[in-house]
């Protein structure tokens, strides 16, 4: 195993391992750890270039900050990617040396699962490492999945109450941008609240599956962001929102599990100019690292978590809330008062 500290401003610490033997190349990136060790998932993606995984990795381990602080659980954010094809690539010896990578840092980050990643996998990688969870053990934690969708619904319904005075989702059209394992219990949910839905995807059996469980229409993934809907809810990858479809948009609320939803800072602003109602991804998402933490603390329990995220919809309220009455884009009020919560926690140590 090698590995080599790469100098990136305004990170805690980044780290390339490889590990030829088992195939490894990875980048562990922890933004900040003001509140805790950095916590968040592994995503194993071929990415075009090594400059790619190293934006990703740095954009998704900030997002972690924002998402662990306003989460309310004692963590910072960290995030890793491993460079590889989930489908082709994925070995035990891979993820076993990914474990010992999490490992050298004794602790400062802790991983889980995300993108290409799954339980099975993710008990491999304990195996190397005790700074792993998201596994189910005796009733406790374990696939973040169903939470982190229940978490979403929970986020779209306050969303919807906000935009629209509707108590339910019951007629309400969404489409769904990805329905994996998020996207696919996130349509369950909406489905038996009685609202519509259109899905799109890449994998034509997802899709299809949508069709015969939820009645969903289907549409191409690159026209969900057009679709004539309510809601439109990014479960996919990053960068939905973008400024080639933006202008695109017929929804009025931007709401869903995926990360990096907007392509560039710019399009919060482009949004609100449009009087579009976006979720910010860290917060409405932020159900199965809440999960996670709670694991990784032993405060874990179906009812302390059912309470955390109810807490998702009371937040983006407050931050919905702010936002109108400033006159804001939400994403800057999230950030701020994730900032808010950072801050205070410096000025506590």
């Amino acid at each position: 195993m090698q590995s080599r500290e790469l100098p990136v401003e305004g990170w805690r610490k980044v780290v390339h391992f490889t590990d030829d033997a088992a195939g490894l190349s990875a980048i562990i990136a922890v933004h900040d750890a003001t509140l805790g060790p950095g916590c968040g998932g592994c995503r194993i993606f071929p990415y075009p270039n090594f400059e790619a995984g190293l934006e990703d990795v740095k954009r998704l381990s900030r997002g972690m900050t924002y998402k662990n602080a306003l989460g309310g659980i004692p963590f910072g954010g960290g995030k890793a990617v491993v460079f590889a094809d989930p489908a082709k690539d994925k070995t035990p010896e891979l993820l076993r040396a990914f474990g010992r990578a999490v490992d050298s840092l004794n602790g400062l980050y802790y991983t889980a699962e995300d993108s290409g990643v799954t339980e099975d996998d993710m008990a491999i990688i304990r195996s190397a490492t005790t700074y792993a969870a998201g596994m189910e053990s005796k009733g406790v934690g374990g696939n973040p999945s169903p939470f982190t969708a229940y978490g979403v619904w929970r986020g779209i319904q306050a969303a919807a109450r906000f935009k629209f005075g509707a108590e339910n989702l019951q007629g309400a059209r969404t489409a769904i941008l990805g329905v994996g394992a998020v996207g696919m219990e996130l349509a369950r949910l909406i489905h038996e609240q009685g609202g519509e839905l259109i899905v799109a995807d890449v994998n034509e059996a997802a899709t299809a599956e949508a069709r015969e469980r939820f009645g969903a229409a289907i549409v191409a993934p690159e026209d969900a962001v057009a679709a004539d809907v309510d809601i439109f809810s990014p479960c996919a990858l990053d960068g939905s929102i973008n400024a080639q479809t933006v202008d695109r948009l017929k929804a009025k609320i931007v709401a869903g599990a995926a990360n990096n939803q907007l392509a560039t800072p710019d399009m919060d602003a482009a949004l609100h100019a449009r009087g579009v109602l976006y979720a910010p991804d860290y917060v409405i998402n932020a159900a199965g690292v809440i999960s996670i933490g709670l694991e990784i603390i032993g405060q874990w329990s179906k009812e302390e978590l059912s309470a955390r995220i109810d807490q998702i919809g009371a937040r983006l309220t407050e931050i919905f809330e702010r936002g109108a009455e400033a006159d804001r884009p939400t994403g800057a009020i999230a950030d701020l008062m994730a900032q808010e919560v950072i801050a205070k926690g410096r000025k506590a140590a």
